[in-house]
């Protein structure tokens, strides 16, 4: 097993033994709370009238999902590993594609040195395998996959580009998503649309299979 598969395999059996974390809404407030719940109480801060914001800053349904993605204060770690993986191009293009854009504090549950190894240059094959399943082709919005999780009698199997399943759930309010590897995401921010797309910011890094 390589370094990078037992870092992630680590970061994944921490993830999905982490019931509870402690979070900082988009004023700076750190709070404690269950996930789940935090998820839920994040996704209603929503303004029906447009976009919502992302980490204080504003999402304008006119850029693409790399340029509002750059602004947000919270998403700079994707924003570096989409650079690092060479996926600009591919997330700037029309697509649509839908993007469930973990958080720095997503990322920071990983574990110690995983963010580090996965920039290094020998590793973008693992990089853009872990970008890319977060990526699932076309524009959901929460709504239509909420309608999926019903219609599928409470799940929803989402194939990402990189090829493997995502498995969408609803805990209480919330939309969680669950990888191929066990570990579980939750949305935090949903409907943010893009000119090329919809994102969806969640918690949790979610983690493929890789080999």
């Amino acid at each position: 097993m390589t370094r990078i598969s037992l870092l992630l395999t680590t970061a994944t059996a921490a993830l999905a033994l982490a019931g509870c974390s402690t979070m900082k809404d988009d004023m700076g407030t750190t709070s404690t709370a269950s996930t789940s719940t935090t998820a839920t109480t994040s996704a209603s801060t929503m303004t029906p009238a447009g976009n919502p914001s992302v980490g204080g800053a504003a999402m304008m349904a006119s850029k693409t999902i790399v340029e509002n993605a750059s602004a947000a204060p919270n998403l700079t770690t994707l924003v570096a590993a989409v650079k690092a993986a060479g996926l600009v191009e591919t997330l700037s293009g029309p697509g649509p594609f839908t993007v469930f854009a973990p958080t720095n504090d997503a990322f920071a549950l990983l574990a110690p040195g995983t963010v580090d190894s996965l920039l290094k240059p020998e590793n973008k094959a693992s990089l853009v395998k872990v970008l890319t399943y977060h990526v699932v082709p076309g524009s959901i919005s929460s709504a239509q996959l909420m309608k999926m999780i019903t219609d599928g009698g409470g799940t929803a199997t989402l194939t990402t580009v990189e090829g493997q399943p995502i498995t969408a759930t609803m805990e209480g309010n919330a939309v969680k998503l669950t990888s191929a590897t066990g570990n579980v995401s939750y949305v935090q921010t949903a409907d943010v649309r893009q000119s090329n797309g919809m994102v969806h910011v969640v918690n949790g890094v979610l983690i493929p299979t890789l080999g």
